[in-house]
């Protein structure tokens, strides 16, 4: 088994290989992590690893009342998760590499990072100023008959995105807008659903490309069919998520 020793960013949200992450950081322990991040050469990929917040809080309360009226201030690279952070967080997550880390005239930074692998979580260090992990890297495995499922997948992908839309407005992304690796389409389809976190989680964490793409099928025919039935649906960009606060 081959590990890994990163940075490690929780966040409530599921990030997957292949798409853009953009962060907007501003609490001390992930300031101190982009500054460590900039000490990596630029031709070389500056690694941390994101995964989602099973238990606990993405940004800790920072003074009395803040964010949280009842909130107590924590401090330190476990604040909002609890005594064991393993035990806070999902147990895969992917990796990022950091295309663009700047930082601002006060000390905060604004990063563009993009997802390149799934890892899975084998334990936290917490004897630093931010959190590290030790990590496995996972392999993505086709599956049988990945190629047949993600054709199936665009073409329910598309519906969906119709009905998202609405009846009078044109699709939101035409079908060369869309890839055809199968790999690709599993991940690309599963961050643009409008699912909670548990559930795409557990799409990061299916056994192969097969199996992702054949649950992703009975969502989005399941979604599909109850936005048939709502009155009205605004149309969204499914893509890109809202830039996270920390």
């Amino acid at each position: 088994m081959t590990t890994v020793r990163l940075p490690l960013f929780p966040l409530n949200s599921v990030l997957f290989p292949g798409l853009v992450l953009p962060l907007n950081v501003f609490e001390e322990r992930y300031r101190a992590m982009m500054r460590e991040l900039l000490k990596t050469p630029e031709e070389e990929p500056r690694r941390f690893a994101v995964v989602a917040i099973r238990d606990g809080h993405e940004v800790a309360p920072s003074s009395p009342g803040l964010p949280d009226q009842t909130a107590v201030p924590e401090r330190g690279p476990t604040a909002g998760f609890g005594d064991d952070p393993v035990k806070a967080f999902h147990a895969v997550g992917c990796v990022a590499d950091a295309a663009t880390v700047r930082e601002r005239p006060d000390g905060t930074f604004e990063v563009l990072a993009t997802g390149t692998t799934r890892a899975r979580l084998l334990s936290v260090d917490t004897s630093g100023p931010f959190l590290t992990a030790e990590l496995e890297e996972l392999p993505e495995d086709a599956g049988d008959e990945s190629g047949a499922l993600a054709e199936g997948v665009l073409r329910a992908f598309r519906q969906y995105q119709k009905r998202l839309a609405g009846a009078r407005e044109r699709s939101l992304s035409s079908g060369t807008d869309l890839p055809d690796e199968p790999s690709v389409v599993s991940y690309l389809v599963a961050a643009a659903m409008m699912l909670d976190t548990p559930t795409k989680q557990r799409l990061l964490q299916a056994p192969d490309t097969a199996s992702r793409l054949r649950d992703e099928l009975k969502l989005l025919r399941a979604e599909t069919a109850i936005i048939r039935n709502l009155p009205s649906v605004p149309a969204s960009e499914l893509t890109r998520g809202p830039t996270s606060l920390n």
